[in-house]
């Protein structure tokens, strides 16, 4: 029991036989055996034992001296290094949790050589004394009897030992970052009234981490590390050691819901000039943060072995971690954490504060010329569950954590041993008092484990820390001013520990705020001094590199399955249709169909001239009655003319089998070329007759020929999009349906008509479209986004999130999916994610290495429009848009071409907050655009001046300022606009819609000749039916007939449904006297129900002049208006 009355935990540890491996660069040559743990190698392999010979019964081994050694050591002048020749047992080693440490080993013995060659060691003769120590947490565990080693003995070592782990000694956070350090001591000769004196031969440290993974046992191989005074070969020498305890340290849901903290403290560079190596008393250089450990309790954590460098040269890469510095360590390589590397990493990769690339230059410089403090420690520390949850609270309530860097006198330091202090005791200065605020906030992403970058120290006040970090107590004065009881055993002054300490004053005043106010006066008193050592660190701009990494996330990332999965269950993917023949496959089904066909309709002229054959089975007929009845029914065909029908019928099938099949489309040269070819044509066409004939016949079966589209799915959606902007929606959907009727399994074809319905505000046919595009590709990455967006706007959250992750899931190399989840994360309040998911997008929108395509919008507008139905010349063509300069700017785009005007207007709004954006000719000209398409005109007017003052060599804001004019009646200022806009290098994204315009104002304003070259360069960019349309009417104005005529027919060709072009071809006719045409187009226009009356009175007007065109027959209603 504690004083307190509480249990203390106890566990056994127990570490099983250890044995060294001696591992050489030739695996031929390498040699195993087990050696007591602590044994140094550098008296194995570095005094020239080569192979050593197991032997003897379970855990014994021996090692026996060569023959040739032991010769030439004795005949020869040089001496030659003594050779140990002992007998090895295992090395038990348990540990136990207030229990015994128990360590039983061998010993090992070395022959003298002539010379005394082991002056080196400290012995004077044949023989010394050995022994091994083992030590924790800066105490002695216990040390292996000394006993002495001869020559040509033998020696076996048994060590037991004991330590205590509980809450307040050897705690679970001791054991995860500090090791069990053991050291192969050799006693030297005692010289009279003289206490004894050791040397260390080599040291080791196992590490104790796998213990709090819930590991009841583990095998480490940990390296052995000889003292410098040793000689050295190429052999590496190695300890297998096997630590086990009973039951496990922690329970499996405590290791589940506990997590590891790694700080590793790398370098401080530019540090002042004034700091030089002392004279006198020698400096510590100490840095040291704060973590809470439990929801209770906070620990310090120092890093206080910081060693002054002069410049002149780069910190090598890769370099290892070390453990915290402690007493224990005697030697400098075995304080190195094996398998814990500092490696190079990108400077723009970093999470700090200098990572652009005018700080890459000036890092390259600072890191090679100037001086530094280097720690490379790493210090561990285990946060129970309450922990993990107060690490997050606390950096959602403060990003900025500090880490305080200070230089003071090592005789400045606090000292174990001391209870308080004495009178006369000054308190300990804190001299170069700097801070460094680290922003923790990317821990908090999804599957975030670890930040490194370089931060500035800025010199330390409270009244900054108060402001940046609701703190407002130094942690190093904290440390400072902690009791002596907190300072476990004696400690030296250059490695002041860990500090456990309560929740500290800073998180305990903001707990409260009546108490931690402070009056006015008091803050500006504090602001008034002035930190001048501090200074010294903005002044050099000193920063500190460093590394904080997490075992496990603190916010766990969906796996892309399960983002998937989701999206599944939301939209169940439908099955594909299966493939249609094309081609060959094609040519060869034509022919069976046309061969069924003819073999039905044989059938059918044999059952008229003998009769259907009688129910059940038919009496067999003789050979010359089936000859018989087959020349009859030759004859029958012959004469009818239904023989060479049936050849006519199967001519145009055998043509389509000759050219896809058989590849053939020119005539032959050579008339053997022809029969050896008609042979194999006539083989061919037999057996695939006899693959027709064997199937089921069918009388009633009829063939159905589907002629081929007139149009394509690229004139078909170039003409959606063109009724569409000309805000004839009836058109627009006609022909989107059309499009969807042509391939309903293409997910772009759902997609477009989905925007469409966005538009004309029916959100819900949207929504149900933008799924149907899901279900055809799951993959289809701008229909996930539409329906994350609108799962938005219905309320439905968590759709909204499933969709939108599922997006950068599917194309992590997208930005804009990146971009449009953090708005969606920033509309739901959750600042962390948001600001996670604008990061990334940033990174790609910088060219980052997942970067595929540098632009956004070009982007996925390409994946949207994927498939037959997208080609060059459309009238929303982007190919020459520039890239956005943003990526909201990016988001904005796509927004508004799809018509999601909430979350535009939200993109346009961090558009303003962004440090690349703000008010640019860009963002004015997106608001307008919003504006325009809420109808709320006067707004789009003043953003649209607002951008001309920006820029007047942007034609998209001279092409939106002439649609704003069009649509509020100024026809003379959008023709202005216009041709500015076609006069400028760069086309707009719309031009397609200038043309149109502009040629419609001409045509109204009577200026046929300008109407007539626009709508020619209408045509050759992107031709339509109302290009054609108005290249006929100016032509007709201009009284060119014949080319009017021709424009007007490729109108026709286009859509012979709209009456205009009926009304003048009608004239066309009327003028050139066509009596039938006319009277035809007329018929045509009244039909489909033209509104123009005066065009109507001018096809009267002629009718009445040429005495012919008009049939007077009733009219019918059109399917749609013009």
């Amino acid at each position: 029991m504690t004083p307190n009355g509480k249990m203390q935990r106890y566990h056994d540890f127990s570490i099983p036989p250890v044995a060294c491996e001696r591992r050489s660069r030739d695996d031929s040559t390498s040699a195993r055996l087990l050696l007591p743990l602590g044994v140094a190698e550098a008296w194995l392999c570095a005094l020239g034992v080569s192979h050593p010979i197991l032997s003897g019964d379970r855990g014994v081994a021996s090692w026996h001296q060569p023959a040739a050694a032991s010769s030439a050591g004795r005949g020869s002048h040089s001496p030659p290094l003594p050779v140990p020749v002992p007998v090895l047992h295992f090395l038990s080693l348990p540990l136990h949790r207030a229990q015994n440490l128990l360590i039983s080993g061998p010993g090992w013995g070395r022959s003298q050589g002539p010379s005394s060659s082991c002056d080196w060691r400290g012995c004077k003769a044949g023989s010394f004394l050995s022994l091994v120590r083992a030590e924790f947490n800066h105490a002695v565990l216990g040390d292996s009897q000394k006993l002495q080693v001869a020559a040509d003995g033998a020696v076996d070592f048994n060590l037991a030992c004991s330590f205590e782990c509980s809450d307040l000694l050897n705690t679970l956070d001791d054991v995860a970052h500090k090791p069990v350090i053991l050291s192969v001591l050799e006693v030297l000769a005692k010289e009279k009234k003289k206490e004894e004196k050791t040397l260390v031969l080599g040291q080791a440290a196992v590490d104790l981490l796998p213990l709090l993974r819930g590991r009841c046992s583990f095998s480490v191989s940990v390296p052995l590390f000889p003292t410098p005074a040793l000689p050295t070969n190429e052999d590496t020498t190695m300890l297998d050691v096997s630590v086990s305890v009973p039951e496990p340290l922690l329970p499996d849901d405590q290791v589940s819901q506990s997590n590891l903290l790694k700080v590793t403290l790398e370098t401080a560079y530019s540090v002042p000039d004034v700091w030089v190596a002392a004279s006198g008393s020698p400096c510590s250089y100490v840095a040291a943060l704060q973590v809470p450990v439990t929801a209770e309790r906070e620990q310090i954590l120092m890093f206080s072995d910081g060693t002054l460098r002069m410049g002149g040269q780069r910190e090598p890469l890769p370099r290892p971690k070390k453990w915290p510095a402690g007493p224990e360590f005697c030697l400098s390589s075995a304080q190195n954490i094996p398998e814990s590397w500092i490696q190079e990493e990108a400077v723009d990769e970093e999470d700090g504060d200098l990572s652009t690339q005018e700080d890459k230059e000036f890092r390259l410089d600072v890191e090679t010329n100037k001086k530094r403090v280097s720690w490379d420690t790493e210090r561990r520390c285990l946060l129970d569950a309450g922990g993990v949850s107060c690490l997050k609270r606390r950096i959602l309530k403060s990003r900025l954590w500090p880490v305080e860097v200070m230089r003071s006198l090592q005789s400045d330091l606090p000292k174990g041993g001391k209870g308080r202090k004495e009178k006369g005791d000054e308190e300990p200065q804190i001299s170069f008092h700097g801070v460094a605020y680290v922003d923790l906030t990317p821990l908090l992403y999804p599957g975030a484990t670890r930040i490194h970058g370089a931060y500035r120290l800025h010199p330390f006040y409270e009244s900054d820390l108060q402001l940046k970090t609701n703190r407002n107590h130094s942690i190093l004065h904290e440390a400072f001013q902690a009791p002596a009881t907190q300072f476990k055993g004696p400690r030296t002054s250059s490695s002041i520990g860990s500090f456990k300490a309560p929740l500290s004053k800073a998180v305990k005043e903001t707990k409260e705020p009546s108490k931690q106010s402070k009056p006015a006066d008091s803050l500006t008193e504090e602001a008034l001094v002035v930190n001048e050592e501090g200074q010294m660190f903005a002044d050099s701009r000193t920063y500190i590199v460093l590394e904080i990494a997490l075992e496990k996330p603190l916010v766990p990332k969906k796996a892309p399955e399960e983002v998937n999965k989701r999206v599944a269950e939301l939209i169940h993917p439908r099955p594909a249709l299966p493939p249609r023949l094309c081609g060959a496959e094609r040519a060869v089904q034509d022919f069976h169909s046309q061969i069924s066909s003819i073999a039905e309709h044989v059938l059918q002229q044999y059952q008229q001239q003998f009769g259907a054959p009688p129910p059940g089975p038919a009496p067999a007929l003789d050979i010359s009655s089936q000859e018989q009845r087959r020349a009859q029914l030759l004859g029958e065909l012959n004469y009818s003319g239904k023989y060479f029908s049936f050849k006519e019928q199967l001519k145009y099938s055998v043509v389509r089998v000759v050219r896809e099949k058989m590849l053939r489309s020119e005539a032959f040269r050579e008339p053997e070329q022809l029969r050896a070819f008609l042979s194999q044509l006539y083989i061919f066409l037999v057996d695939e007759m006899h693959v027709a004939l064997n199937k089921p016949l069918s009388v009633d079966a009829e063939v159905l020929q589907h002629p081929p589209p007139q149009l394509s799915c690229v004139q078909i959606r170039q003409f959606a999009r063109e009724a569409e902007m000309n805000q004839d929606y009836a058109l627009a959907k006609h022909y989107y349906l059309e499009q969807l009727a042509q391939d309903r399994s293409n997910a772009a074809h759902w997609f477009d008509f989905g925007s469409f319905c966005m538009l004309t505000s029916d959100l819900q046919k949207a929504d149900e479209c933008f799924r149907q595009a899901v279900s055809v590709q799951q993959t289809h990455l701008p229909s996930l986004l539409m329906c994350g967006i609108l799962a938005e706007m219905n309320g439905h959250t968590e759709e909204a999130e499933a969709f939108l992750e599922g997006a950068t899931c599917v194309e992590p190399s997208s930005g804009l999916s990146w971009t449009l989840f953090g708005l969606f994360h920033q509309g739901q309040g959750n600042s962390v994610q948001a600001e996670m998911a604008f990061l990334e997008a940033s990174k790609l929108h910088a060219g980052g290495p997942q970067k595929k395509t540098p632009e956004l919008q070009t982007e996925i507008l390409q994946e949207a429009r994927k498939g037959d139905n997208r080609g060059s010349g459309g009238p929303d063509e982007r190919a020459e848009t520039p890239p956005s300069t943003t990526i909201y700017m990016a988001a904005a785009e796509f927004l508004l071409e799809h018509h999601a005007l909430q979350m535009a207007q939200r993109a346009l709004s961090q558009e303003l907050l962004c440090p690349q954006g703000g008010l640019s000719a860009s963002y004015h000209l997106a608001l307008a655009r919003l504006h325009m398409l809420r109808g709320e005109y006067a707004d789009a007017e003043s953003g649209l001046q607002e951008a001309l003052r920006k820029t007047v060599e942007d034609p998209d804001v001279w092409a939106t300022h002439g649609h704003l004019h069009y649509l509020t009646g100024a026809a003379r200022e959008a023709q202005k606009c216009y041709e500015r806009t076609l006069l400028l290098a760069r086309r707009a994204c719309d031009t397609h819609l200038v043309y149109l315009r502009l040629g419609t104002i001409y045509l109204q304003g009577a200026e046929f000749q300008k109407a007539r070259l626009t709508y020619l360069r209408a045509c050759r960019a992107s031709p339509s039916c109302l290009t054609w349309l108005g290249l006929g009417v100016a032509c007709y104005r201009m009284g060119d007939l014949a080319e009017a005529e021709d424009a007007l027919t490729e109108a026709n060709l286009l859509n012979n449904n709209h009456p205009l072009v009926w009304a003048y071809l009608a004239l066309v006719c009327l003028r050139t006297g066509r009596k039938l045409e006319a009277e035809q187009c007329y018929k045509y226009t009244v039909k489909l129900n033209l509104h123009n009356q005066e065009l109507l009175q001018e096809i009267k007007g002629l009718q009445a002049q040429a005495g012919f065109g008009d049939p007077s027959f009733q009219t019918f209603p059109a399917p749609y208006g013009p």
